[in-house]
């Protein structure tokens, strides 16, 4: 039989004559408790909202994304295209041409990025589900879509066709410019549909058919600024890439949402890293707790230990009856502490009990990952306060008279 569990489990279960050792071991378990309900929640209600935050953030972006990695443009061949419709992980791939341009509409102007997208776009992006007012636009036709902020600006109205909206590029070239008309190319675009994210991207880009957008930029119908790739659902990120380098050789660059939106998630992480340390801080102070009830219980038990000591049993046998003691105690207030906070958990992301508005619910997530982070946050945690308490258990304790 294991001597020091068994002690160690007799004395957590029992009670002891002093009430007041009683009351602090009692305030101790409730501290773990209440600390890992805390550090869970926390976790889980951070995650809800960085699944909040980047689905808002993410709600236009692709599942990849191809840029050149040099100039702005890149070309893409009949037999590249042939390769990337062949691919398993491929669902849907959308030409895109976007630059940045000035537009005019009844003396009002604004600077914003014209993006050519071809008829698969809302194959790749769901974009039509933004569209508030309008239609989207139909491919080879002047049609276009602004954003809200954009209508605003310049007081846009939709299927104006005596008023047009006009859009200057730079020519492209070399040279000194004679005659500033010859510049700039132009269009008249007219707005079909206007959409609506957010208040940066409403103000960003006025969608319209590629062709257009090649012919005002100069370019070539092969040439592109990015592709927009869609993927099969739990597709291999990895092998993807090896696919698309295989294609078009290292002249590309390829981004993932995470690298789309890389200082949001660089934020969120720090974020995170704040909340579990801020929740970690209290999680100590509660286990220095635990560590000083233990201390109580071996000054109670003094006359015992020295029993024990005369019978035979080590110092460090001892020291093991407190330290197991400690960890039981913190494994009993962790499993009590991670149940009650999942019910929470779970309750609020099936049900909604706390709302933030009337139709929005408080987000929280629950998550395997944060169950792992308290599982080991905890134990370690308790494993070395129990073993600092235990320590306090001495030659010169058990030999006192």
């Amino acid at each position: 039989m294991n001597i020091p569990f068994y002690i160690a489990k007799r004395y957590t279960i029992s009670f002891s004559k002093n009430k007041a050792i009683n009351i602090i071991t009692g305030i101790a378990s409730m501290g773990i408790i209440a600390s890992t309900m805390a550090l869970f929640v926390f976790l889980s209600v951070f995650s809800g909202l960085k699944e909040f935050t980047l689905n808002f953030a993410n709600t236009t972006d692709p599942d990849l994304r191809l840029e050149t990695v040099t100039g702005k443009f890149f070309t893409i061949s009949p037999k590249q295209e042939e390769l990337l419709r062949s691919n398993k992980n491929i669902l849907h791939y959308s030409k895109i041409v976007e630059e940045r341009v000035y537009f005019l509409y009844n003396n009002k102007e604004i600077v914003a990025h014209i993006k050519g997208v071809d008829k698969k776009y809302t194959k790749v992006n769901d974009f039509k589900k933004h569209l508030y007012a309008g239609n989207w636009f139909e491919s080879n036709s002047p049609n276009v879509v602004v954003g809200s902020e954009i209508s605003r600006k310049l007081a846009l109205g939709l299927f104006d066709y005596t008023n047009a909206l006009e859009v200057y590029a730079p020519k492209p070239g070399r040279g000194d410019i004679q005659n500033p008309n010859e510049a700039f190319n132009k269009a008249a675009l007219f707005p079909v549909g206007i959409y609506t994210i957010n208040e940066a991207y409403d103000g960003k880009y006025v969608f319209c058919d590629i062709l257009m957008a090649q012919n005002l930029l100069g370019l070539k119908t092969n040439q592109y600024t990015n592709l927009e790739i869609k993927t099969t659902p739990n597709f291999n990120e990895k092998e993807v890439r090896n696919d698309l380098k295989t294609i078009f050789g290292n002249n590309i660059k390829i981004k993932n949402r995470a690298q789309l939106n890389d200082s949001l998630y660089k934020m969120l992480q720090s974020e995170n890293l704040f909340i579990y340390l801020f929740s970690t801080l209290v999680v100590i102070l509660t286990l220095f707790c635990l560590a000083g009830a233990i201390v109580m219980i071996i000054i109670d038990k003094k006359d015992n230990l020295k029993t024990l000591n005369n019978i035979g049993v080590n110092k460090n046998a001892i020291r093991n009856i407190f330290f197991l003691q400690g960890i039981i105690i913190t494994l009993s207030g962790l499993t009590i502490g991670l149940a009650l906070a999942i019910f929470i958990v779970v309750i609020q992301q099936e049900f909604s009990i706390i709302m933030i508005t009337t139709t929005m619910p408080y987000p929280v997530l629950f998550e395997w990952n944060n169950i792992l982070t308290v599982v080991a946050t905890i134990i370690i945690l308790g494993i070395m306060s129990s073993w600092i308490a235990s320590g306090t258990v001495t030659k010169n304790l058990l030999n006192q008279t």
